[in-house]
């Protein structure tokens, strides 16, 4: 995947297997997580680890878990998915 400042994200078949053992809903989410990589409405950097959270709000999805949050990780020049999950607000 490439996200809009050109950088290449991957998502390993070890990390979609995680998001999708450990939360079985996100099985079908996976084009809303290339969308999210690509074209995010916010990222927010974490204070530690070379984490980032991309968020893209989805109104469609009934609940209050209506934010997709993905977690990417920059490491050794690469970046990464390590996580994808629903939250109900951006933080």
């Amino acid at each position: 995947m490439i996200d809009k400042t050109g950088r290449k994200i991957h998502l390993s078949e070890e990390r979609w297997t995680h998001i999708t053992i450990k939360r079985p809903y996100m099985s079908s989410y996976f084009v809303e997580i290339e969308e999210t990589t690509k074209n995010p409405q916010k990222i927010v950097p974490r204070d530690v680890g070379n984490l980032f959270d991309f968020y893209s709000y989805y109104k469609h999805r009934k609940g209050k878990l209506k934010f997709l949050k993905v977690v990417v990780k920059y490491l050794n020049g690469e970046w990464f998915i390590l996580s994808a999950y629903f939250v109900t607000d951006i933080n």
